[in-house]
């Protein structure tokens, strides 16, 4: 290792690690799962719909569309690379993709549907009870399988070798100029403190409004509607930097459109500091570099009803 490689290991992010291999079959039944929009009451609407793998794993939306067209109480957090934090949904309240799989199905403001009844329509189709039986050796399909199923296919969607992961792994001409001022203003200015770790963020609670309050009209608590702690409230799951260029807007409200407002707003109420447009513009500039390898998916062809035939999955679903 170079003695520049060296000086990035003791770096307070990370690169992103490459998923670990897992069951191919079991993987691939997720992935059907995860598009399948039979596991909501409407029939229309699937992980996909919210987590949308050509949008950065969220759906651009300040907060999310639900059954009969129910708008979701918070912004939809980016489904790549959510297998490195610390818990999953904003507050936290699912400790982990297993246990957050299981959540929109039942919502009834999200995909509107049972879990009894989702697993109903998976027993009802002969393919996937054929799948399941081979990846779990069990006659009948519980949510448990289909939770863990579609866990395993989540695990797989890491976005590795951004250019600034390439940075630190020791080639120095990665990144530009100004995206390695940003990273030491970055670091510098304090934000590192909450937004470290390969996932540059996940991996901590902390208060939306630190130096300054911040106004929003959005009712989310935060942490406190878990735990039931006042202190809590307004503490929320720190969202990740990775490929945040294409998860806008920004925030649990979903408030903010753009990367140079989100960083302004952040530098007053997180830390008391205005950026000049030159620094604003110097970090925005490193957050772009942390745009890593998209998850490359062939969509699955999903299988059909007994009375049905096979049909493609809409991208969009």
């Amino acid at each position: 290792m170079s003695s520049f490689a060296m000086a990035q290991s003791n770096e307070p992010v990370q690169p992103i690690p490459e998923a670990k291999a897992g069951d191919p079959a079991k993987i691939e039944l997720g992935k059907k799962l995860f598009f399948e929009p039979r596991l909501s009451k409407s029939g229309f609407i699937s992980c996909n719909s919210c987590h949308n793998m050509s949008r950065g794993g969220s759906d651009n939306l300040p907060t999310s569309i639900g059954d009969k067209w129910q708008q979701g109480p918070i912004n939809s957090p980016t489904v790549l690379n959510s297998s490195l934090n610390l818990a999953q949904f904003w507050d936290g309240r699912a400790g982990d993709l297993r246990e957050q799989a299981g959540g929109p199905i039942a919502n009834p403001m999200e995909m509107g549907f049972t879990h009894e009844l989702a697993v109903g329509m998976l027993n009802s189709i002969p393919q996937y009870v054929a799948e399941f039986q081979a990846v779990y050796n069990k006659p009948v399909i519980g949510i448990d399988e289909v939770t863990d199923a579609i866990a395993a296919f989540e695990e797989t969607l890491v976005t590795p070798d951004s250019p600034f992961d390439l940075w630190l792994k020791g080639d120095k001409d990665a990144i530009t100029e100004q995206q390695l001022a940003g990273y030491q203003l970055f670091k510098n200015s304090g934000c590192i403190a909450c937004h470290n770790g390969p996932n540059l963020g996940g991996s901590s609670y902390q208060k939306m409004g630190l130096v300054e309050p911040y106004q929003t009209a959005n009712a989310a608590e935060g942490r406190a509607a878990v735990t039931g702690i006042d202190a809590d409230r307004f503490n929320f799951k720190v969202p990740t930097l990775r490929n945040v260029e294409m998860t806008y807007p920004y925030f649990h409200d979903g408030a903010v459109n753009t990367l140079p407002e989100a960083v302004d707003i952040m530098g007053r109420l997180q830390l008391g500091k205005k950026f000049t447009p030159e620094e604003n513009a110097q970090i925005v500039a490193f957050l772009k570099s942390l745009t890593g390898k998209q998850p490359q998916i062939v969509l699955p062809i999903l299988p059909p009803s007994a009375d049905d035939t096979p049909r493609p999955t809409p991208f969009d679903s």
